[in-house]
C-alpha cells in the first residue's frame, strides 16, 4: 500500500497521536473491531510499535553523541586526536544511519498497521454480521395498494422510452445506462429541488466538489485501504471517489477553523464513480446499482463532543427524511449493525425507500458519525475560547441520490396504463404532472 509514496501525506505526522489511546484501551479497541467484522492485529500493531519506539529513542541518542562529538572536534588541537575522534565520528555516522534505515522501515509497517484500526462503535450499536441484522429504527408512508401488479422500473421506463439500458452496456459495458427525454428531465428535476430546498433551508454551503480526488484525501476520510478495490484509479495514482464526502472533508485538510464558525455545513453535488466490487450478481438491471450515478452529500464539520455529534446525526437523518416525506416516498429508516460499518463510521443509519415491484425496502440514504476519526487524519482543527486546540468531529449523509431514487420515484408512482404520476413538490420543476404512456410521453 502506497501510504509514504506521496509528499502531500500527513499520516504519519498526526496518527501517532492516536497510538496513545489504542495502548491504553487495548481491549476496548479489540472489542469494537470484533463487532465491526474488521480484521487487524492489534498485538502486532503494539510490537510493532515498541520496536519502533526503542528505535526512536536509540536514534535520538546517537544523534545527541554525534552532536556532541561535533562539538569537540573543533575544540581540539592535536591532529592525530582530531582524526581518530573524526573516525569515530565517521563510524558512530553510519550506525546511525543503519539504525535510521531500520526506522523508517519499522515506521512503515506501524503506519500499514495503524490505518486499518477501526473506531470504535457507539454502544447503541446492534450486534450483527451484515445489513440482514440491521435493526428498524421508525417507518413513514403508506405503501402504495395498486390493483393490479406493479411493474418494475426498468419494465416502465423502457416502455415510456426514458432510458436506454442496452445501448448504455454498447457505449460505457456492464451496468451502462441512458436517462434520455423525460427520464433525463425528471432526474434535472430532482437536481433543481434537492439544491432548493437546502438553500430555502438555510445554514448549508452549496459546493460542487471533485470526483478525481488525490489519496491522501481517502486515507483521510477512512476509504483507504480497505475500500481501494472498489475505486476507479488514474494513471496518475488518483481516485475518482464515491461520494463527495471524500473532496468536501479534504477542503479544510490541515487548517484550524474559528470556532465561532462551527458547525461548518455543506450540501456538496458531485458525479461519483464505484466499481461495484464484491456485487457480481447483484441488481445487474436497471439503475440501482450503477458504476456512474449523481449525489448530494450532507457534509458537517463541528465541535469535538460526542452530544454535538449525536444531535448533528439525527438532524441530517431528519433532513434526508424530509425530502422523501416531500417527495411521497414511503420509507423506513434502520440502525445499522456492527457488521455493516465502515472503518471509521461510530454510528449510521440507512434509510431504504420502498421499490413495489420488489415488495421491500432498498437502500437509498446513508446517515454517519465519526467523531474525530476523519479530521484527526486530515488534520482538521479548531481552537477553543481558552486557546486550546480540538480535532472537530466530522459527519456525513446522503441528501439523494440519482438515479437510484428514481426507482422509488417511478414504481410508487406507476398508473395501470403504465404512465407516471409526478409528485406535486417536483411538477414546477419538471413541468407536467404525468409522463403519459405513450412515445410523447417518453420523449421519443
Amino acid at each position: 500500500m502506497e501510504l509514504l509514496s506521496c509528499p502531500e501525506n500527513v499520516l504519519y505526522a498526526f496518527l501517532m497521536l492516536d497510538i496513545t489511546f489504542i495502548r491504553e484501551n487495548l481491549e476496548l479497541i479489540k472489542a469494537g473491531a470484533k463487532k465491526k467484522h474488521i480484521t487487524v492485529d492489534l498485538d502486532k500493531l503494539i510490537e510493532v510499535d515498541e520496536k519502533r519506539r526503542t528505535l526512536m529513542t536509540q536514534s535520538e541518542m546517537m544523534r545527541a553523541e554525534q552532536n556532541a562529538v561535533s562539538d569537540k572536534v573543533v575544540q581540539i588541537t592535536d591532529a592525530a586526536e582530531k582524526s581518530r575522534v573524526i573516525d569515530e565520528m565517521r563510524a558512530l555516522k553510519e550506525k546511525l544511519q543503519t539504525k535510521e534505515k531500520e526506522l523508517e522501515e519499522i515506521s512503515k509497517e506501524w503506519q500499514l498497521l495503524m490505518v486499518q484500526v477501526p473506531n470504535i462503535p457507539d454502544p447503541s450499536v446492534p450486534e450483527g454480521d451484515s445489513d440482514a441484522d440491521n435493526k428498524e429504527v421508525r417507518v413513514w408512508g403508506d405503501k402504495p395498494n395498486f390493483t393490479f401488479t406493479p411493474k418494475s422500473h426498468v419494465e416502465l421506463m423502457q416502455n415510456l422510452d426514458i432510458a436506454d439500458f442496452e445501448r448504455g452496456t454498447k457505449t460505457a459495458g456492464f451496468r451502462g445506462y441512458f436517462l434520455k427525454g423525460d427520464g433525463a428531465l425528471l432526474n434535472y428535476a430532482v437536481w433543481n429541488f434537492v439544491m432548493d430546498h437546502f438553500v430555502k433551508k438555510g445554514g448549508f454551503m452549496p459546493m460542487l466538489v471533485p470526483s478525481l480526488v488525490k489519496r491522501t484525501a481517502f486515507l483521510g476520510t477512512g476509504y483507504l485501504p480497505q475500500g481501494e478495490e472498489d475505486l476507479y484509479k488514474t494513471q496518475d495514482g488518483d481516485f475518482l471517489a464515491g461520494t463527495g464526502e471524500v473532496a468536501t472533508m479534504a477542503y479544510h485538510m490541515n487548517e484550524t477553523i474559528p470556532q465561532a464558525s462551527l458547525p461548518l455545513k455543506f450540501i456538496s453535488f458531485s458525479p461519483c464513480f464505484r466499481r461495484e466490487a464484491g456485487s457480481h450478481g447483484k441488481d445487474t438491471k436497471g439503475i440501482m446499482r450503477v458504476h456512474e450515478f449523481f449525489k448530494f452529500e450532507q457534509v458537517v464539520l463541528c465541535e469535538g463532543t460526542h452530544e454535538e455529534s449525536v444531535r448533528l446525526h439525527e438532524e441530517l437523518t431528519k433532513n434526508a427524511e424530509e425530502l422523501l416525506q416531500i417527495l411521497e416516498i414511503p420509507y423506513h429508516v434502520v440502525l445499522n449493525c456492527g457488521g455493516d460499518l465502515g472503518l471509521g463510521q461510530v454510528k449510521k443509519y440507512d434509510i431504504e425507500s420502498w421499490v413495489p415491484s420488489e415488495g421491500k425496502y432498498r437502500e437509498t440514504h446513508s446517515s454517519s458519525y465519526f467523531h474525530d476519526f476523519q479530521t484527526r487524519r486530515l488534520n482538521i482543527k479548531y481552537k477553543d475560547e481558552s486557546g486550546k486546540m480540538h480535532y472537530a468531529h466530522s459527519l456525513n449523509n446522503t441528501a439523494l441520490a440519482t438515479p437510484r431514487i428514481l426507482i422509488s420515484l417511478i414504481e410508487n408512482n406507476q398508473e395501470e396504463d403504465g404512465s407516471i404520476r409526478i409528485p406535486k413538490a417536483l411538477q414546477p420543476y419538471f413541468g407536467k404532472d404525468k409522463i403519459d404512456a405513450s412515445p410523447k410521453g417518453g420523449g421519443k
